[in-house]
């Protein structure tokens, strides 16, 4: 029993307890591939952040490291990859341009500060036990986001693959336009080497699929550039990075200059949220694998905490690594340390090797992890299925097409909610029971519109919970039913609300001024002791619960006898 405990408190405060026991030399040799590829795939992706973000290129190298290896030991999802995204890099840079120099020792500070503060800010939600949140994040808009996010990553690396040296606007619909209106000055050098490293990924992982393919198309592809430009003249390439490694240092700004964070600070931290819940939930609808948000929103607060001190910027899932890290095979959250340890070594070791890699084949790997990220089947069976489901999906999906992708996500919540709220206040209510002979057994759930008139009783089945959203229906249709006496079976009544209660006592003075009532039977105990504990004020109503159908029946038929 003791053990028991310990086991489930080890589990608990130290999440890697509970997957470390499936790693065996078959996994580790997976998850090893999966996190080396991961750290080659980064670092373009990590440079490019830290210049959106207004700091040198190197802190987004860095992001890329500690918060990846934090965030995949005290989290919950065995794939999601942590790190810098574009969308907190754009936030950072909004929040600390108009107080430093982007790129300056004091932006750098405040950077590193206003990340300490987010992860501080994303440690309270958890410790308040709000990662219960990710609940009212849909099937359907996890489905439309990750299908949208695939057409931003997508469209973002067009013109890497075609070799075009052109200013876009970042928006997908921009990008296509600017990229249509230039395709007579396509780089063929660059084309050719991008499908390339498309084409070795998709023969290698369909003749060898337990082979490192992405890995392997990157190896490849890099010779090819070196022969079809020895000279690198016509084929954009990686370049080399600094050698540099985080150092640690305590965040320290002024009580003035942490004002100034605070707001950027709390978007970052519930954006970030967002991400990294949103992506786990994506890649967990592949991987078949249960989440816990709540372990979601400490993995990533302790990440960013930890980062702060280690000259890491904000992070968050990264769709990208993320989606890598599940097609390469990774198993366990191992894949994310292996990440980060190989990147680290690149940084000390090979950074001058990272000067070979083009970037096309980057946008080659880069493009087929977005169809990857796209489940056809599982949109296929929403949008053959209920129509407000089919209408999510298409609107979460449509506004990562024109908005920013966590708005994206908020856009499908929101509109999972009104249909939630739409269905749920609009209960379902079956007629058990007009009939002359009150203890017929045979009685169904079908609807029955028979009504002799000597019937004195209705008994009908409310199938949902009665709140403030349900009680202008379910009132409705108790006004129309003729026979004084009415008997509700509330098996399904899971919820009762003050507004529901009010709507059952108005209705219930109303029947007994005719000459009726109104009864109950076999009603949740939760349901009962809420209508005990608020009808104490009410002396005027006394309302008759019964334990089952069966009792109830016997009993009003006794009294309309008598």
């Amino acid at each position: 029993m003791e053990n028991t405990f310990i086991n489930h408190s080890k589990r608990h405060l130290l999440p890697f307890f509970s997957w470390i026991h499936h790693v065996n030399g078959s996994v580790l040799k997976g998850d090893a591939l999966a996190g080396f590829t991961n750290a080659i795939v980064v670092l373009p992706q990590g440079v490019a952040y830290a210049m959106i973000a207004g700091l040198p290129p190197e802190y987004g190298l860095y992001a890329a490291i500690v918060p990846a290896i934090i965030a995949a030991l005290f989290g919950s999802s065995w794939h999601l990859i942590s790190g810098p995204t574009a969308a907190l890099s754009l936030v950072v840079y909004t929040t600390l341009s108009p107080l430093a120099e982007p790129g300056s020792t004091l932006y750098i500070q405040l950077a590193l500060s206003l990340t300490l503060l987010a992860g501080l800010f994303q440690l309270i939600l958890a410790a308040v036990r709000l990662g219960g949140v990710v609940n009212f994040v849909s099937h359907s808009v996890v489905i439309g986001f990750t299908s949208g996010a695939a057409m931003v990553i997508a469209s973002g690396q067009l013109q890497n693959l075609l070799g075009l040296n052109i200013a876009t606007d970042g928006s997908v619909i921009g990008t296509w336009m600017v990229v249509l209106a230039h395709l007579g000055e396509i780089n063929l050098f660059s084309f050719i080497t991008g499908l390339f490293t498309l084409l070795c990924c998709l023969s290698i992982k369909k003749l060898m699929p337990s082979w490192p393919n992405m890995l392997i198309a990157l190896v490849l592809s890099s010779l090819l550039a070196l022969l079809l430009d020895p000279n690198a003249q016509h084929i954009a390439l990686v370049g080399s990075i600094s050698s540099a490694l985080p150092v640690f240092s305590l965040p320290s700004v002024s009580l003035n200059d942490m004002n100034a964070l605070v707001s950027g600070a709390l978007a970052i931290a519930v954006l970030g949220l967002v991400e990294a819940v949103s992506i786990a939930r994506a890649v967990a609808v592949q991987s078949h694998q249960r989440l816990d948000g709540n372990k979601e929103f400490v993995g990533q607060g302790l990440s960013n905490v930890a980062g702060a001190f280690f000259s890491c910027y904000a992070s968050s899932g990264s769709f990208t690594r993320t989606g890598i890290n599940y097609t390469s095979g990774a198993k366990t959250p191992l894949a994310a340390v292996f990440s980060g340890v190989a990147l680290l070594l690149i940084l000390l070791l090979f950074s001058d090797l990272t000067a070979y890699i083009p970037i096309p084949s980057m946008a080659g790997i880069l493009l087929l992890v977005s169809w990857n990220l796209i489940n056809f089947d599982h949109i296929k069976s929403l949008l053959k299925t209920e129509k407000s489901e089919a209408i999510v999906l298409l609107v979460t999906f449509t506004s990562t097409l024109f908005i920013a992708l966590e708005f994206a996500i908020y856009t499908g919540v929101a509109l999972s909610l009104i249909f939630y709220l739409k269905k749920t206040s609009k209960p379902n209510i079956v007629n058990l029971l007009p009939s002359k002979h009150l203890t017929q057994k045979s009685s169904t759930d079908q609807e029955d519109n028979i009504r002799p008139e000597d019937t004195q009783l209705r008994v009908i089945k409310v199938e949902g919970s009665l709140f403030f959203g349900a009680v202008n229906h379910v009132q409705d249709y108790l006004q129309g039913i003729q026979e004084p006496r009415v008997l509700i079976v509330g098996q399904s009544i899971n919820f009762l609300d003050v507004a529901g209660l009010n709507m059952l006592q108005q209705e219930a003075r109303r029947r007994s001024e005719i000459g009726g009532e109104l009864y109950f039977c076999n009603m949740k105990d939760s349901v009962v002791n809420f209508i005990k504990k608020h009808s104490l004020s009410d002396e005027s109503v006394n309302f008759l619960i019964f334990k089952n159908k069966e009792q109830a029946l016997n009993t009003i038929n006794q009294n309309l006898s008598a």
